[in-house]
């Protein structure tokens, strides 16, 4: 049970872009939701919603951030819906800009189906690198769209949680949440 994300790569910020973006809250606290023009190239959460706009600012810094109100742009509001059904069919086009490596990294992560989980060794394997744990931790840690690219579901070879960008806790209600649905 996936929802289909179209994705667009760009390994290199575009100069002179704007990128639209809206905070909002969720069941996981403040949320900020980002867009260029190809799709959706932020979704980050945080208890502190000034954090959220200066690591947009750190993310984006040769771009025209235009902070608008969720009603202005559907992607926008479509993204942060997500977040609370992940497990609802819709259509969102993302912008993820990485090096090879995260892009391969963040493909494999979206082929872990709803629900499930997958270690950063069988990650690391996936991206033809199994050596790579570590790399690929990283890649995890650098993923800009929560959620979207489900990080979450990436947990230690033994099995237990591990460190999660947007807090151990967001991680475990996260996949707490999965598991509900699918009971």
């Amino acid at each position: 049970m996936t929802a289909p994300l179209s994705i667009v790569r760009t390994n290199l910020e575009p100069q002179n872009e704007t990128i639209d973006f809206a905070i909002g809250s969720c069941s996981l606290g403040s949320i900020l939701v980002a867009a260029s023009p190809k799709g959706i190239c932020a979704l980050t959460l945080a208890d502190d919603p000034a954090l959220l706009k200066a690591d947009l600012r750190k993310r984006f810094p040769k771009s025209e951030l235009s902070e608008i109100d969720l009603s202005k742009d559907p992607r926008l509001q479509n993204a942060i819906d997500f977040v609370e059904s992940p497990h609802a069919e819709r259509a969102i086009e993302l912008d993820l800009r990485g090096t090879d490596f995260q892009q391969r990294v963040w493909e494999a992560l979206r082929e872990i189906p709803f629900g499930k989980t997958a270690t950063y060794t069988e990650i690391a394997a996936k991206t033809g690198r199994p050596k790579a744990v570590r790399a690929v931790a990283q890649a995890c840690a650098s993923n800009p769209v929560a959620i979207l690219v489900p990080c979450h579901r990436v947990l230690r070879r033994d099995g237990s949680l591990s460190g999660y960008r947007w807090g151990i806790d967001r991680k475990r209600k996260l996949l707490q949440m999965e598991q509900m649905v699918l009971a």
